[in-house]
């Protein structure tokens, strides 16, 4: 597809984001890749001015296709859900508030895109999963087994074609916690999902990802959200009996793992 009949829908969920929604709004008028965007940021019932700033900056910036959808309060999956009910683009994009784009990041993965028709969903690197014994710009497929034990695909680093919208749909909105590996999950099972070793985000100004802010600082919770993932997976035929107790057992070591990191950094 061309880039100049293409279009791009990018679904950013925002709660309490006043510090952070201008700098990830500027990040995708800031790319380097000329095509058609519209952006669907989705007001997950902000308590705070997130909503009035994001209105400001429409006004300031009418060339740029940016859209408020205001719903109230019911966690990040309803609101991409929101986002993505009403996206009209080729290609689908998500993007946390908290995040930042590089400049090149969708022009990037436009490239990669076309190099390999195959790809229907390409995930990125970013700081909290980067591997240095890879070369920078390798590419692995990611496949359910892979997922189990280790979410490739950060939601900001995630493109992908609108085929897989239309065939997997929403994510699920009762899952609060590791919401996004349940939705990966799903499309890995159906789709051809490839991880890229390349650093395209600003996460978050460097946090942890986990015990940092947001829904990842209940470790608990989390925990409990990647458990439910695998027996999903297990479940509904996707691993078998072997894969799933293995997954458990690594999952039960992180969580302990992730107790003591976050208990030193206290």
């Amino acid at each position: 597809m061309e880039e100049n009949s293409l279009l791009i829908s990018v679904i950013i969920p925002m709660f309490n984001a006043s510090k952070t929604i201008v700098r990830a709004l500027d990040s995708i008028k800031n790319q380097t890749l000329e095509c058609g965007f519209e952006v669907l940021v989705v007001n997950d019932g902000s308590k705070d001015n997130s909503k009035e700033i994001v209105e400001k900056y429409i006004s300031e910036n009418k060339e740029f296709k940016v859209i408020l959808i205001d719903k109230p309060n019911g966690g990040v999956s309803t609101a991409r859900n929101a986002g993505l009910s009403a996206s009209r683009g080729d290609l689908i994009a998500f993007l946390d508030s908290d995040d930042e784009w590089f400049s090149d990041k969708l022009d990037k993965q436009k490239k990669i895109l076309d190099m390999n028709p195959e790809i229907d969903l390409l995930g990125c690197a970013f700081d909290g999963l980067h591997f240095d014994n890879l070369s920078e710009g390798h590419l692995m497929e990611i496949e359910v087994d892979h997922l189990i034990f280790k979410n490739y695909f950060q939601p900001s680093t995630v493109i992908m074609k609108r085929t897989i919208f239309e065939k997997i749909g929403y994510f699920d909105e009762k899952q609060k916690y590791a919401e996004e590996g349940n939705y990966f999950i799903r499309i890995a099972d159906k789709f051809n999902c490839f991880f890229c070793n390349m650093k395209v985000i600003n996460y978050g100004d460097g946090k942890s990802g986990f015990g940092a802010s947001g829904l990842s600082a209940n470790l608990k919770e989390m925990h409990r959200g990647f458990i439910k993932n695998l027996k999903f997976a297990y479940s509904n035929d996707l691993i078998n009996l072997g894969q799933y107790v293995l997954a458990r057992i690594v999952e039960q070591l992180k969580y302990m793992r992730r107790i003591v990191i976050v208990g030193l950094k206290k």
